[in-house]
């Protein structure tokens, strides 16, 4: 069972979190896009309390990519400065933190093969990722079709791979609102890409 939602009287050290986040990921974009990465770091967070999670979970959900987007060092910093639980987390929500990085699919295969088996804490925060990422693949492809697929080193086929499989580690092991929104999304993925993919074959034998 998840902890029940716990923070500092004025939520200080979220407060940190979100400067020292802030301060790890101020030049990043999102990919393909002009959108500050720190949309989708506070996004994560956002779901995190909206779905139960307490101040701790919500610091690792603005810290989730720390370690592997900023290198290995944060997790120590991330340990001082925010404690063992939320460094525990942000561990657990990363593939890897080797550079150059291992093949994509392998480093995919083995995080799915992790969720069955870590702890209630990162499975909370890893699905509040996945589910703003497929949120806002949805959006995308809603907005520039399946083109914008091209965006990820997996294309279309290993991106729709990668999230159906998702889901249905979440749906397993933490059943609940939470996975059905991953689930949903992840839905509408599919669908939209199905659909823009047929429109474009019709188009092109118009």
């Amino acid at each position: 069972m998840l902890q029940a939602a716990t923070a500092s009287p004025d939520w200080r050290h979220l407060s940190e979190a979100a400067a020292f986040a802030f301060g790890l990921h101020a030049s990043q974009m999102r990919k393909g896009t002009n959108i500050p990465y720190l949309s989708h770091l506070m996004g994560v967070a956002s779901i995190v309390l909206e779905h139960g999670g307490d101040e701790e979970q919500a610091i690792a959900g603005l810290l989730h990519d720390a370690i592997e987007d900023c290198g290995a060092e944060q997790e120590a910093v991330i340990r001082m400065k925010f404690g063992d639980r939320v460094a525990t987390i942000v561990r657990g929500c990363t593939d890897t933190d080797v550079q150059p990085k291992p093949p994509w699919r392998v480093r995919k295969e083995a995080y799915i093969a992790h969720l069955y088996k870590t702890t209630d804490d990162i499975r909370l925060v890893s699905c509040a990722d996945k589910l703003h990422n497929a949120r806002s693949i949805v959006m995308d492809v809603r907005t520039h079709g399946v083109s914008m697929f091209g965006r990820f080193n997996a294309g279309q086929e290993g991106t729709l791979w990668y999230y159906t499989s998702l889901s249905a580690a979440f749906a397993e092991t933490m059943p609940g609102t939470l996975s059905r929104e991953l689930s949903a999304a992840v839905a509408d993925m599919q669908c939209l890409a199905s659909a823009c993919g047929q429109a474009n074959r019709e188009s092109d034998h118009a």
